[in-house]
């Protein structure tokens, strides 16, 4: 059960770390990386696997 408890918190970690790494690039960079604002979220959800 601790396990399952540890290893959802490190996801979430790993989610909000990619995600607020997004979140501070430029349109113009996020562009080249060939990610739209709206996929940040679904890109920072693919980091936790």
């Amino acid at each position: 059960m601790l396990d399952s408890v540890v290893r959802s918190y490190q996801n979430w970690k790993r989610y909000r770390s990619t995600y607020d790494e997004l979140s501070r690039l430029s349109n113009r960079e996020l562009d080249d990386l060939g990610i739209s604002r709206a996929d940040i979220s679904t890109v920072a959800r693919g980091a936790m696997k």
